[in-house]
Order: C-alpha cells, then structure tokens, then sequence
C-alpha cells in the first residue's frame, strides 16, 4: 500500500478535540509551575508595577496571601525576591537576618511550606545602591571573587530563615560551589541550589528592573551572557553541575528556546526555564491593544517552553494558568 496521500492523512489526529488531547506530546500541569514573587520593604499595600500589569510588589500579609492562592492552585513553588527600603555598595540588607527576603522566607514557609516548595533569589541586585549584581572593584568593575563571599553569607541567612532552595543568579564563576560549600558548613546540608545557569544579557529584563528597584546605570555584559552565544551555556551547565547543583536554569526563556533544548538534552538533573518580565509584558501591551487572544498566547508560550524541555517554568502568569489547565 502506498504511503503517501490519500493513505497518509495527518488530519484524521486533528479532528476533535478529544482526539488532539489523546495524542498531545506536551502537556501543562500545575505542579510544574512556579511563581515569581516579590515583596516590598515599607509599604502598607500592595504597589502596582506599572510595566508588568497584575503584578504587584506585596506586603508581607498580600505575599502571605498570595502563597495561599499558589498553594491552592496547586503550584509546584514560589520565588521570592525582596526589595528593601536601603540600598549601599555591598547591599547589607541582602544579608541581614532580619531583611525583608529573610522575614518573608520565614513568612512563607510558616503559611505554606508544606504545600509549595519556597524558593528564593540569591543576588545582590536588589540591595545594591549602583544596581549591580556583586560588589563593584575600585574601577567600577563587578569583582568575581568578593561577591562570592557575599553570596555565601546571603545563602546561610536565606538557609536560616528555612528556604527549601536557593536561587544565585549572579552569573559570577564559581558561585554555585562556594553557595553549596557554605550551605554545608553551616548544617544546611538539605537546603538545595537552583542554578541560573544560563543567564543572558538580555533587553527583555527591562520591566523587572522597576519590579525590584534597580538603579542600576549600564549593563551587566561582563558577566550575563551573550545573546550571541550558545556553546558557553553548556560550559555552564557542566562547571554548575560538578560544583552541586540540584536544578539549573535558562533565563529568558522564549527566545533561547534553542539553547533550553540544548540544556536540557544535556542535563542529568532537572531544567527549569524563566519566562521573564519583559515576555510578560509584551502579552500583555498586546492583549490591552487586541491584538491577540491573552488566554491562548499565555497557554501557547508556556507550552512551547515545556515542549522545549523545561521541567519546570517559573512564571507571572502561574496561578492564572494553573487555573486555565483546570
């Protein structure tokens, strides 16, 4: 018999929509999505931010709340970033026991710690006066190896406060072994480490800077990577696996979609991938202007992440689309 047309009629797995669900190669759960979150220092309500429509900069009773509203949508985590009132030159506050990240660690796992696995962000961005993601060399270069030592205190206090995972997203060589050193030696043994292992110099970061309040003056080149470049975010995975990590990452992630593939086939311990700020932003510009349909683009781009190979994606949209899945 012949195996071409009118034999072959790829269609016939088309027809219906109990038929395109039965042979679906890629599927959505909830439980593989994980919020990004963030918390702000000094506020009495929730502060819109005004390039990333919906989201919000929470206090810590609406972050409360909105790790409740994860949990019950059945979400596989949340990412927490915080935002403080003081920023200085080796942001302090990033390692302060008492710092609004470590306050809403404790928070969060208090209120859902059973139910979502608590992740939180391990940088210096958000405390740092010029923005950077390290401490800054006397010619205004980001200095590699003392940020490392900052990046270990911040893992031990974000440990104390009873994070399950760890998120260093500096970019800075060696970063992931001296966190899982560090970990260990303060009796954190089980605290584990999502690697940013490949992280890009990316303009599509753009409204996360508001998200957090960045000051940051001119680009982080010298140590994000290079859109251009592929090959390098495999050295990546291999140092950030040898050094201990649990997960790693891609981020962004719909336009290193190729480089996810190429993580992920690679990888020996889960993939996850960020649909950033600015991905978030430019569906939703489109979907105010009608110019696309918003609940199908959200659903197409989280399914063109999973298909890519993410195990997990970290997403504005999580619990919405949690909800959509049913």
């Amino acid at each position: 018999m012949s195996a071409e047309f009118p034999y072959v009629r790829p269609r016939r797995l088309r027809s219906t929509p109990a038929m395109r669900r039965l042979v679906a190669e890629t599927r959505l759960h909830p439980a593989e999505l994980i919020l990004p979150a963030f918390v702000r220092e000094g506020i009495s309500e929730p502060k819109p931010i005004t390039s990333m429509p919906g989201v919000v900069q929470h206090t810590r009773d609406t972050l409360r709340r909105a790790a409740v509203e994860a949990a019950e949508a059945g979400l596989g985590g949340i990412m927490l970033f915080g935002v403080p009132e003081v920023q200085d030159a080796i942001g302090s506050e990033g390692t302060n026991p008492d710092g609004i990240l470590q306050q809403a660690i404790r928070d969060v796992v208090a209120e859902v710690g059973d139910q979502l696995v608590v992740m939180s962000d391990l940088c210096l961005d958000e405390y740092t006066d010029h923005g950077h993601c390290g401490v800054l060399a006397a010619d205004g270069s980001v200095d590699n190896d003392a940020t490392l030592e900052r990046y270990a205190e911040m893992a031990v206090v974000q440990a104390d406060a009873g994070v399950h995972l760890v998120g260093p997203s500096g970019m800075m060589d060696g970063q992931i072994g001296v966190v899982r050193r560090a970990l260990d030696e303060a009796g954190h043994q089980d605290t584990g480490i999502l690697a940013y292992t490949a992280k890009y110099a990316s303009a599509f970061f753009g409204p996360f800077r508001e998200a957090v309040g960045s000051s940051l003056k001119g680009d982080r080149k010298s140590y994000q990577q290079d859109p251009a470049n592929a090959r390098e975010s495999l050295r990546e995975l291999e140092q950030d696996i040898a050094e201990g990590a649990d997960l790693v990452m891609v981020k962004p992630a719909m336009a290193y979609l190729d480089i996810l593939r190429q993580v992920a086939d690679a990888s020996p311990v889960p993939v996850s991938a960020y649909q950033v700020s600015g991905e978030y932003a430019m569906v939703e510009a489109a979907a105010a202007n009608g110019w696309v349909d918003r609940e199908r683009i959200i659903l197409e781009t989280l399914t063109s992440i999973r298909r890519a190979g993410a195990d997990q994606i970290l997403t504005y949209w999580a619990v919405e689309a949690a909800r959509m899945l049913g």
